[in-house]
């Protein structure tokens, strides 16, 4: 297996069973900056098309700054075993398949197996407890570590067996690359330079340099002063966060609660030894090993977690109940940019920009509540309440005046009043149920009633309802008598769609305190994670921002591309809805957030600052100093850690590479300029529709490729690990890739043949004169 014992320093040793002798043509020369998940990725279909080269001499060139090559840093399988992905074992895989359009040959299907089969494979040999998981279970992100770099080794392995084709690892990093106009060159940290013909950018995750951001560098400069502890970037976990500044005797505080956070604070409870336990009432509790700190302090903008991921009851089918829009669709946004887009011209083409809160937003909010509804009461009413709001739906998208979203959601929740007002009086024991079925409303009364039970109550009750049904005066009783398992509101017009709700989960109005916010937020948790349980095909809430803000991510990655948005909209969107989407549809596993919970009731962790908590410095104490606005919260903490994923910006950037490059020209950032000539730059690099940079002069360079969070900015959401039979945007962008380079190592064999011929011709010549010398 890769490890950085099986790096070298580049040696030229010919691939396996080549003569040294026997091929003197010049190899094709690729680089791969970064080793991990993505170049896992594309190694996996240059070792399956291999075969397909022509036979031109190819030289790969692989660097990975960790040595953990497959997995790199955020995915090592040295990590701690705390960490876990949050997304379920049958969603990832490794190799392209047959969903993948124009993917090219395809392995044999046992040698694509997703993380759930490689997990049952190894556990049958092991017996390890941590690969013990199911097709919708939760891994640890170390496994996924340890199948990367297995499937890395693998497709390296299958390339060295190739003819013509060398493989070379680098535990090195890329400081630099210069333009030789005839070739690249790529200089590492080390002092080592190699010369390539295309490079291909997979850096993946970065960090921010704390000295670069205004802000960081006054935490920064505060730590080194009073001898406080800042850590500004979360991993290595154990690295960032030794027991020395974050053991027993110290209060480390948490800036962010997404899923860094949560990882930091799961290392730092059940990392150092901490159990959960299953309490009486079936929930968790925290039994602390002593190693811990004192008090960990979580904080944010927003003063909750991100929400609990549901339990995924679509695996089962992903092509038939993943949500396919009915309202947000990529020809609505195509529509709306048609009739009212400002006309801007954009990359040396003209593009029409959308608003996201005026355009957008409304056919998402539409779109959300038509999925919650359908799942309250049942497709078939689902989709006579679609019928009545697809009138307000064609005047949006047509010329007319622009209602917003309340304006656009109006017809549909009158119809949703109607519907309530007819199984109300059924509930009420006013009509019988089938004399209410028989009356012509439109939508099946009795479907969309034992649909309601079972969501609200569970499918035993719907049962019972129904076969009372014909006994109205049975029904007030048996219904006023059910409780909700999963807290949802018992009364017919109770669970309405509510983005006000979904994005500030607990009212400002409903605490004062420090301890009733503490209290709300684990009331909330509760009922999250009930609905959770519940699941994306059952729960409402949780099948809404499933089924709109996951399965319809391609439609609004087709709303915000490539400036799809005015330069103002964009910046809104990336500060505020992108830090929706990650709260409602890109949280952790409910077993991950009931663990979080857990320590938050045993008040090892403190969430006790509400929304808009800040930190400080506080010169006086040497401490930083955590105060919330609206719960009078104030605390104090030696230890400061950053909980968030940091944006790629070349500017900010720890690692010298991108800044080498914009410095050189190679690359520049991508702006995002609107008609009335306001821009942002939200901090990617510029790059063609195939991954290409724009130089600093404009041009394109064809040989260099970027991939993953550089291209943020320009695209939107290019984060994520290879998910199979899903025609995957990661995949199809390494195919973009890979069609290119194709075409630039064929025209580069079709131009050494005629040389090659030349070149035999004079050495044959020269042979010749040289026996006739020799004789």
């Amino acid at each position: 297996m890769p490890s950085s014992e099986h790096a070298d320093k580049g040696s030229s040793a010919p691939a396996h069973g080549q003569d040294p002798g026997a091929d003197e043509a010049v190899p094709y020369r690729l680089v791969l900056v970064g080793g991990g998940p993505s170049a896992t990725y594309v190694l996996e279909r240059l070792s399956a098309e291999a075969l397909h080269f022509g036979g031109a001499p190819l030289e790969i060139r692989v660097f990975e700054c960790s040595g953990e090559f497959g997995a790199g840093l955020v995915h090592s399988w040295s990590q701690p075993t705390t960490s876990y992905l949050n997304r379920i074992a049958a969603q990832i895989g490794f190799a392209a398949d047959e969903s993948v359009t124009d993917a090219g040959p395809l392995r044999p299907a046992g040698l694509r197996p997703t993380l759930y089969e490689w997990c049952r494979a190894r556990f049958a040999e092991t017996g390890d407890p941590d690969l013990a998981l199911g097709p919708t279970d939760w891994p640890k992100r170390y496994v996924h570590g340890l199948a990367l770099r297995e499937m890395f080794a693998a497709y390296v392995a299958d390339l060295r067996g190739r003819q013509r084709t060398t493989v070379h690892l680098h535990q090195a990093e890329v400081a630099d690359v210069r333009d030789d106009t005839a070739a690249l060159s790529v200089r590492t940290t080390d002092g080592e330079e190699y010369s390539c013909d295309e490079l291909l950018l997979l850096t993946g995750h970065s960090q921010n340099d704390p000295a670069r951001s205004e802000r960081s560098a006054v935490l920064a400069d505060f730590a080194r002063a009073s001898g406080a502890h800042y850590v500004p970037y979360a991993y290595p976990l154990d690295t960032a966060l030794p027991e020395k500044i974050s053991g027993p005797g110290t209060v480390v505080a948490c800036a962010g609660m997404g899923l860094t956070a949560i990882d930091e604070i799961l290392h730092l409870t059940e990392g150092r030894g901490g159990r959960f336990e299953t309490g009486p009432g079936g929930g968790l509790r925290y039994r602390p090993s002593g190693a811990e700190p004192d008090s960990i302090i979580a904080f944010s903008p927003t003063g909750v977690f991100t929400y609990a991921r549901p339990h995924n009851d679509k695996e089962r089918d992903p092509a038939r109940l993943e949500h396919r829009g009915r309202f947000l669709t990529e020809q609505a946004v195509d529509r709306l940019r048609a009739v009212v887009g400002e006309r801007v011209t954009h990359g040396g083409r003209t593009r029409k920009q959308l608003d996201f809160e005026r355009h957008v937003l409304p056919l998402v909010l539409l779109e959300m509540a038509q999925v919650h509804y359908t799942t309250l009461f049942g497709p078939a009413t689902g989709d006579f309440l679609a019928k009545r709001a697809d009138p307000s739906y064609r005047a949006f998208l047509g010329a007319g005046p622009h209602t917003g979203a309340e304006g656009l959601l109006a017809p549909l929740e009158e119809a949703v009043d109607e519907v309530c007002g007819v199984l109300d009086a059924v509930l009420r024991g006013s009509v019988a149920l089938g004399q209410a079925a028989e009356a012509t409303h439109g939508w099946p009364v009795e479907a969309a009633l034992t649909r309601w039970i079972e969501v609200v109550f569970g499918p035993r009750h719907a049962r019972e309802v129904r076969d009372a049904g014909e006994t109205p005066e049975r029904l007030p009783g048996l219904v006023a008598s059910l409780r909700s398992p999963w807290q949802l509101d018992e009364s017919l017009l109770g669970n309405r769609f509510d983005w006000a709700r979904l994005t500030e989960p607990i009212p400002r109005g409903s605490f004062s305190t420090a301890q009733e916010f503490r209290e709300r937020f684990t009331e909330f948790m509760e009922r999250d994670h009930l609905w959770a349980a519940q699941g994306n095909l059952d729960n409402p809430v949780k099948a809404a921002a499933d089924g709109v803000w996951r399965d319809l991510r391609p439609v609004l990655a087709h709303a915000v591309d490539d400036a799809g948005l005015t330069a103002d909209s964009h910046r809104l969107f990336l500060h505020r809805y992108m830090r929706h989407h990650n709260k409602l549809a890109n949280g952790a596993a409910r077993e991950v957030m009931e663990k979080i919970l857990a320590i938050v009731r045993h008040g090892l962790l403190d969430v006790g600052a509400g929304p808009e908590a800040q930190v400080d410095v506080d010169p006086a104490t040497g401490l930083f100093t955590v105060t919330g606005p609206s719960t009078g919260f104030r605390r104090q903490a030696g230890t400061l850690a950053d909980a968030r994923v940091h944006a790629f910006d070349p500017r900010t950037d720890v690692r010298p590479l991108y800044r080498n490059l914009t410095d050189r020209g190679l690359v520049r950032l991508w702006r995002n300029t609107s008609a009335d000539g306001s821009s942002f730059e939200p901090g990617g690099l510029d790059l063609t529709y195939a991954f290409h940079p724009v130089r600093a002069d404009g041009a394109a360079d064809e040989r260099i490729t970027v991939l993953g969070p550089p291209s943020e900015g320009v695209m939107f959401f290019q984060l994520g690990a290879l998910r199979p039979g899903q025609d995957h945007h990661v995949m199809r962008d390494v195919l973009m890739w890979l069609r290119g380079f194709r075409q630039r190592l064929r025209a580069r064999t079709a131009c050494a043949e005629p040389l090659a011929e030349s070149m035999a011709g004079s050495r044959a010549e020269s042979l010749a004169e040289s026996e006739g010398v020799l004789s």
